[in-house]
């Protein structure tokens, strides 16, 4: 039987601190007369303050112990609440013409895909602009994560709870109890925003831009500010600045947290990351010579800052922008679509299938053809120094399989609408699983999502909720075996 007095508890808690963490975009409107805006904020305390004291009422009583099901359901319904409350200032300051779409946008600050359905972002009120890049922070290193370290009240589930989210934090151990890594992570994730941040504000940014890109940046977001993204600054120190932080929120955490402790060995022998900057080089490098040949950009120098940059925000499922890469070369264009297939690093803030396991299904396809040529040989499959196991293989394939089937499921959903072509619905499905953010065709760098009917932008805010929480944590629910008892 499913804990549902617990799991209300939990939501009744999230749904606290995310109207605590609303208080700064509050003060912002009331500070700046922002009225919509201020009204808008007030409603949602509103309805806040109703959903409270209706969950506190059902959750009252002595509740069960809590299983490895019910952390399942909690997380998924985490999010989705979370997204339900947070999209609730975007609608009634009528940032939003519906809900639908608020909770869309709100979904995809949440979950880090950077698709917007807005058409034109800088006619928002800042306070709203403010709280819309700082869900991309929130949902950056994990909802439930936060909640984890926030909340002592949910240490004698959090283990549970964080395993069934599985974004944003490692699955390495680094202290004994996970509150502590929780706190760890998070500390490190401020420090870099931090750090960003000043930088940011030495490039000539004022406060309020280099905030929000902040935002962005460390969570591989990708919500801005302005309707053309980063390309508005026309800056190349700006764009070195992102592109740095953006490989920076890419790579696992954990190595970070190893490296302050003085286990610097770990850093540098982990295969993930070598693999992560190689693959981030190697294309940066093909892209700028193409660039060069098609004279699309004068000097070498230039070419490199473009597709670096470009490299980077795909690759870490950021989707930034600094140019119409739709007007690249179509080789450039075909080395970026291939990053669609990787994403960030395990542990990182970053989406997609990983390069961990892009990594492994290389290394598991040339084991399966050594093992042709030697029936009776065992072959290891191996990652820089981490072997993966047997179990982990076919946990690998199975996630890869299921990606795939998912993504081509979802293309084909898209395809219905009759506002989208051929390359736009497989772009669409493969942005909002990766949480990328920006594709190809119609749904290009400047593109909105306006252009997709009300039940289409419910599927999409699923599908970007599905690509988070890595399949699984989602399709579980959908089980009859889940809901026996």
């Amino acid at each position: 039987m499913v804990n549902y007095r617990y799991i209300l508890r939990i939501l009744l808690l999230i749904t606290l601190v995310i109207a605590t963490l609303m208080l700064v975009p509050t003060t912002m409107a009331w500070h700046l007369g922002e009225s919509d805006a201020l009204s808008g904020f007030l409603g949602s305390y509103a309805c806040i303050l109703l959903f409270v004291a209706v969950s506190y009422f059902l959750s009252r009583g002595k509740s069960a112990v809590m299983r490895s099901r019910d952390g399942y359901l909690a997380v998924t319904a985490s999010w989705v609440v979370a997204a339900s409350v947070a999209a609730l200032p975007l609608f009634l300051s009528s940032s939003t013409p519906t809900y639908t779409a608020a909770f869309f946008e709100a979904m995809s600050g949440l979950t880090t895909t950077s698709a917007t359905a807005l058409v034109d972002i800088e006619a928002l009120p800042r306070s709203i602009l403010f709280w819309r890049s700082m869900t991309n922070w929130l949902g950056g290193m994990g909802i439930v994560v936060l909640f984890v370290a926030l909340l002592p009240t949910l240490s004698e589930s959090a283990s549970m709870l964080v395993g069934a989210e599985a974004v944003g934090v490692t699955t390495d151990k680094l202290t004994p109890k996970i509150k502590n890594t929780a706190l760890a992570l998070w500390s490190i994730y401020l420090g870099f925003s931090l750090v960003q941040t000043a930088l940011l504000r030495l490039g000539g940014l004022e406060i309020f831009d280099a905030v929000t890109i902040t935002f962005s940046t460390m969570s591989t977001a990708g919500f801005s500010i302005r309707n053309a993204s980063i390309a508005s600054y026309n800056s190349p120190y700006i764009d070195w600045v992102v592109t740095l932080f953006m490989l920076v929120s890419a790579t696992n955490f954990a190595l970070y947290y190893k490296a302050l402790t003085g286990r610097i060995s770990h850093v540098l022998k982990n295969g993930e990351l070598r693999i992560f900057l190689g693959i981030w080089a190697i294309i940066t490098l093909l892209g700028t010579l193409s660039l060069l040949g098609s004279r699309t950009y004068a000097s070498f120098l230039e070419a490199f800052r473009f597709s670096s940059f470009q490299t980077a925000s795909i690759l870490s499922t950021t989707g930034f922008t600094t140019a119409d890469y739709l007007s690249w070369p179509v080789f450039n264009q075909l080395l970026l679509f291939l990053l669609f297939f990787i994403g960030g690093c395990s542990g990182s803030t970053g989406s997609g299938m990983k390069v961990i396991r892009v990594a492994a299904l290389y290394k598991m396809g040339r084991a399966q053809l050594k093992s042709r040529i030697h029936p009776r040989g065992v072959f290891q499959v191996r990652v820089g120094e981490r072997t993966i196991q047997r179990d982990q293989q076919i946990s690998i394939a199975t996630f890869f399989g299921v990606y795939i089937l998912t993504a081509v499921t979802a293309a084909v959903i898209f395809s219905l609408s009759a506002n989208t072509d051929l390359l736009s619905s497989l772009s669409s499905a493969l942005l909002f699983l990766g949480n990328v953010g920006v594709g190809f065709g119609q749904v290009g760098p400047g593109s909105t999502f306006a252009l997709l009917e009300g039940p289409l932008q419910w599927f999409a805010s699923a599908l970007m909720l599905i690509g988070r929480l890595e399949l699984f944590t989602v399709y579980v629910l959908f089980t009859k075996h889940f809901w026996r008892r």
